[in-house]
């Protein structure tokens, strides 16, 4: 259950962000309801996530592995129903999306995806463990740029999911509208 209500006040840009939201995700995030209680917040981190989304140096497959490898340390429940949502609106394969908890004991990944996977665990780790090795095998494969990417979007995903799980917002049904067989249901909380 959030720690904060997910009701804010209705200004100009709750009302803004919301009907993007609708618009895009056809529901409301509830990050955005809860960042709706701060403005400031609010704009801040639109417009970052609004910058963040054309960096395109990076696979977007990797990208997703890395933010969703991420979200899986932290624990963000919220973030692991969205990202399983959204990379599979994108093409991304069931089994990956699904395996990331357990990535190590998998074999649906290629090598530098699990380097990524194990790049992006070693920078969300308290302090971060990243070495020069793991550091050395992902430069055989990316430039500086990609690297750079792919360390940045790590931090944002550590941002993110933390925020998340402090203020105890989880799942929103996303995943659940997913792969669900022809005809089946689609459920959504309300």
């Amino acid at each position: 259950m959030a720690r904060i209500p997910l009701n804010p006040p209705a200004t100009p840009l709750t009302r803004l962000a919301a009907r993007y939201c609708r618009r895009a995700y056809g529901k409301v995030l509830d990050p955005v309801l809860a960042m709706g209680h701060h403005t400031g917040v609010l704009l801040a981190t639109s417009v970052f996530e609004l910058a963040a989304v054309r960096w395109k140096r990076l696979d977007p497959g990797l990208k997703a592995l890395a933010v969703m490898a991420s979200a899986a340390s932290i624990g963000c429940s919220w973030c692991m129903d969205f990202g399983y949502w959204e990379n599979r609106q994108h093409g991304m394969a069931h089994e990956k999306l699904r395996d990331v908890p357990r990535w190590r004991d998998s074999d649906v990944y290629t090598p530098l995806e699990r380097d990524v996977m194990e790049y992006a665990e070693a920078m969300t780790a308290t302090p971060p463990t990243v070495d020069d090795a793991l550091v050395e095998r992902l430069r055989q494969h990316l430039d500086d740029a990609q690297l750079v990417e792919l360390t940045q979007m790590i931090s944002v995903e550590n941002l993110r999911s933390r925020t998340n799980a402090a203020l105890g917002l989880a799942s929103q049904g996303f995943k659940d509208s997913c792969d669900i067989p022809a005809g089946g249901p689609v459920t959504d909380r309300p």
